[in-house]
């Protein structure tokens, strides 16, 4: 089998003996673990080598592509999305736009709802296609793994449904694909019912269909209670089930910190958590995913992540695809928001976008950096300076995406990258 070599390139190998297997925190989330000038040897999907003297040997059935100087780094991971669904939400754009609060949208059945009424009308089939397409335009932006997200059921079938469409789609994608059980993401009739059958049945069920997969749940007014999150996350815990928690998205309810008691993989959104509670959240083993296409769809607020980084705390990125309040699958977009909107350097968002989100996810041993005996899933930029990731809007979309060592976006040929001429050189 021939070997793809990529030479001539600058390797953001995103690897840091110093962190071992664990996030980076604070002044660590700077460490891009440069090589200036570097070539990677790929066999049978995986980074067999890396080296810096461009001399490595030669097999006559090389396929050698000249990256003349451009950035490659790790292939993006999505982790946090709600990418399986079905129908549109257009017609709430115009609503925010003049004026509607999104709970008021959420009450008046609308939001997330509109999109549960679709999702049970749908087949597993549909589900499973929908989620292709959205997967496709990821990988044109660089994204190699996604989390993806049920709780557009609501009911028992219905997320079985969502979960099996996931699933299906996880056995034969190239990435990784990792489905969270998302029961928890609104309330439908009665609150005691409803939170008693996810509890008691639903959860249950996921466990017994898919395994101990991760439970997320949704604490906010309007949907579920501090009370009953904590419940469910007892009995989620209690089913092997990792943690993970949607909180202080509008409103700042206390489950921040029964989320990390009890040992939350990571805690989302945090666009309302006060001062204090961040340095809770910088202090404890939890990560904290931010996501940026949600003050950027609905109100123009965003989590303190500058706060998060300087405070030691562990910090990922992720697009939170979804159909209504944030419409956008592009992990390089969530980088310029996260520069703009977090005050992060580009250092610390391509870190967020790739090793920490690994973490969040627990690949990282597998995803994350470029290393060898890792899974030769990079993005290749069409500028050979890094920074333009974070400080212009889209025009460093990568030029290729390879995951498992396998071009699934753009274009690459033996002897030159196919691609436009280099967007940027250098930044002054």
């Amino acid at each position: 089998m021939s070997r793809l070599i990529l030479t001539n390139g600058r390797i953001l190998t995103l690897a840091s003996a110093a962190t071992g297997d664990g996030p980076r925190r604070g002044a660590a989330m700077r460490e891009l673990g440069i090589l200036a000038d570097g070539e990677i040897v790929i066999d049978r999907g995986m980074i067999s080598a890396l080296d810096t003297s461009g001399k490595s040997p030669r097999r006559p059935t090389d396929r050698v592509v000249n990256l003349s100087g451009r950035v490659v780094l790790p292939a993006f991971i999505d982790c946090h999305t709600h990418a399986c669904s079905a129908g549109e939400r257009y017609g709430e754009m115009a609503m925010r736009l003049a004026g509607t609060p999104y709970l008021d949208i959420l009450a008046a059945g609308g939001g997330i709802m509109s999109t549960v009424r679709a999702v049970r009308d749908a087949t597993v089939e549909t589900l499973a296609s929908n989620l292709r397409a959205r997967l496709a335009l990821m990988r044109a932006t660089g994204t190699a793994h996604v989390e993806v997200k049920s709780g557009y059921g609501l009911a028992l079938d219905a997320e079985l449904r969502m979960l099996c469409a996931i699933t299906a789609v996880a056995a034969n994608d190239p990435g990784i694909v990792q489905a969270t059980f998302l029961g928890a993401h609104a309330i439908d009739g009665d609150e005691h019912v409803y939170c008693d059958l996810v509890e008691q049945e639903m959860l249950p069920s996921v466990v017994r269909a898919f395994g101990a997969i991760p439970c997320d749940v949704y604490c906010e007014k309007g949907a579920w209670s501090r009370t009953r999150a904590r419940q469910l996350f007892h009995a989620a815990r209690a089913l092997g089930c990792p943690l993970r928690a949607h909180v202080d998205q509008f409103n700042e309810l206390g489950f921040l910190a029964d989320a990390i008691e009890l040992g939350a993989r990571t805690v989302d959104h945090l666009e309302a958590t006060s001062k204090d509670a961040l340095e809770i959240v910088a202090r404890s083993p939890s990560i904290a995913v931010l996501l940026p296409g949600c003050g950027l769809s609905l109100d123009l607020r965003f989590a303190d992540g500058r706060a998060l980084v300087d405070q030691g705390g562990a910090v990922a990125i992720a697009t939170n695809s979804n159909p209504g309040s944030s419409p956008m699958t592009s992990m390089p977009l969530a980088i310029a928001l996260a520069a703009r909107f977090y005050r992060f350097d580009h250092a610390e968002a391509i870190t967020a976008a790739t090793w920490n989100a690994a973490c969040a996810l627990e690949i990282q041993r597998h995803a994350g950096s470029i290393e060898v005996g890792k899974r030769a899933d990079l993005a290749i930029l069409p500028t050979c300076d890094e920074r333009a990731l974070a400080y212009e809007w889209g025009s460093v979309a990568p030029s290729a995406t390879l995951v498992g060592g396998k071009l699934v976006a753009g274009e690459l040929v033996a002897g030159e990258l196919v691609a436009e001429e280099l967007v940027v050189r250098s930044l002054d």
